[in-house]
Formats: C-alpha cells, structure tokens, sequence
C-alpha cells in the first residue's frame, strides 16, 4: 500500500456553518469523525491542522492523532496545511493527503485512492472525481465539474457544466444526454510535501479568483493535477446547516443498518 500521510485542514471561523470543526454528529465533533476516517484509511500519520484550542481539546480522546496549532490568518486551507507540514518536519517527498475537515463519510478506499493516483501518475498534484447522475447536479453552481484528458489530468475545473453538449442542452436541460459522462470533483487532493509549499507560495490566479477555486491556481501555473475516478461513492461534504441534517439522517440510517 501506498505510504502517505493525512493533514486535515479545520478552521473554527466558517461563513456558512460557525464553529463547523465542533458541530455535533452523532453526538461527537465533526473533526472527530473525519480523523477516524483518515486513521482508517491506513495514513502513516494523521494530522489535524487547527487555530483554535477548542479543535484541539475535541482530539483529546484520539490519541493517534497530532494537532498543529496554525496561524489564524491563512488565506487558504493549503497554506494550513503547508504551515502543517513545517510543524511535522515533513520531507519533501512524503506523500500528503489533504482531506478536508467537513467529510464525515469519506471511504477509506477513496483516501487511498488520491495517494495512489499521485504515486502511480506523472503529475505533482492528484484529486478525485465521481459521476455526475443528474442534470440539477450538473447545473448547480454550488457543484464544481471538471474534464479531463486522455491520461486523466484535469483540463478544468469549473462551477458551469462542463463539458457543454451543444445539441443535447439546446432541446432540453433537465435530464443528461444519453452516451456521455459527466464529471462531480470531490475536493480531496494528494501532492507531495515539497510541492504543497510549492503551491502555497503561488500568488492567486486569474481563473482561481473567477471562480473561487483554488485548484485553478495550479493548472493555470502550468502544473498537471491527476483525476482518479473514486472506487466508492463519496457524498459530498458539510457546507450548511441543511447538510448537516442530511448527515445526521445518514448516519443514523448507518446505526440500523
């Protein structure tokens, strides 16, 4: 199995859902849930990269689990993280998954996966993408999409539907036309230590900032990122109160299964 380490990016301070680290799941912290995924995943070590004291208090009971406390100011998750990996002494080539701290459910299997695709690709950056299954999904902006090459790098990544089928739009958009697929990015990314200082350092791009992506930053530097299809549904992360109730039916329907 591929040897990587999992960084998960928790900021207290967030615009939907205040306070998203610690809402409660089940009854535990948000974070709590989505450390345990990471230390199920198989990760070498599981870091939880925090700027409030609080965060780390709710860890207390995982003791498989380091916590860097970082600057309150990062721009970015990314800078989090690099600032993490300081604090780890990470090499240049340990291999990091940035799982973000509002995935309760994320698969074992699709954590390995994005260190896979980066270990077994040529690019210095790896991410995960599942199918679209409807049209309202494709056309929510909220929904990033992406396409990709013939060796499965991200061409883009856009909040629009991409790619635009021409004819099959043009009679109708509420359903998908038949013979193609569609793309859903799940916001999980693999790179190596020494290149996610790399990205850090990068100034915002052009792109990035039209469409409030920060992946963006990398393509339009230059820099491939890998596409690996995930290998187990991945529902889509905690952004707001409704979905937090969605998680909280999910997992209550986990418990009497």
């Amino acid at each position: 199995m591929t040897d990587f380490v999992v960084a998960i990016p928790a900021r207290y301070a967030a615009s939907r859902l205040p306070g998203k680290p610690l809402r409660l799941l089940g009854g535990e912290p948000l974070v709590l849930h989505v450390a345990r995924r990471a230390l199920q995943a198989g990760a070498r070590q599981v870091w939880v990269a925090t700027d409030d004291a609080r965060i780390a208090q709710a860890l207390d009971g995982l003791a498989e689990v380091n916590v860097a406390m970082t600057a309150a100011d990062h721009a970015s998750g990314t800078d989090r993280l690099a600032e993490c990996a300081r604090i780890a002494g990470w090499s240049d080539d340990t291999v990091v998954v940035n799982l973000q701290g509002d995935e309760p459910f994320a698969p074992a299997a699709g954590i390995r996966a994005v260190a896979q695709a980066l270990v077994e690709g040529h690019a210095p950056m790896s991410t995960l993408a599942t199918p679209v299954e409807d049209a309202a999904t494709l056309f929510d902006p909220n929904v990033v999409k992406l396409v990709r090459n013939v060796r499965g790098e991200a061409l883009y990544f856009s909040r629009a539907p991409i790619a635009w089928h021409r004819d099959g739009f043009a009679r109708s958009r509420e359903a998908l036309p038949a013979g193609h697929q569609w793309l859903r990015h799940i916001g999980i990314y693999g790179y190596r230590a020494g290149f996610l200082q790399q990205v850090a350092a990068m100034p915002p791009g052009t792109l990035e900032q039209m469409e409030a992506l920060e992946q963006l930053r990398v393509l339009e530097a230059g820099f491939a990122i890998q596409v690996a299809l995930s290998p187990q549904p991945f529902p889509p992360g905690i952004d707001t109160p409704e979905d937090l109730e969605r998680a909280e039916a999910i997992l209550q329907a986990l418990g009497r299964a």
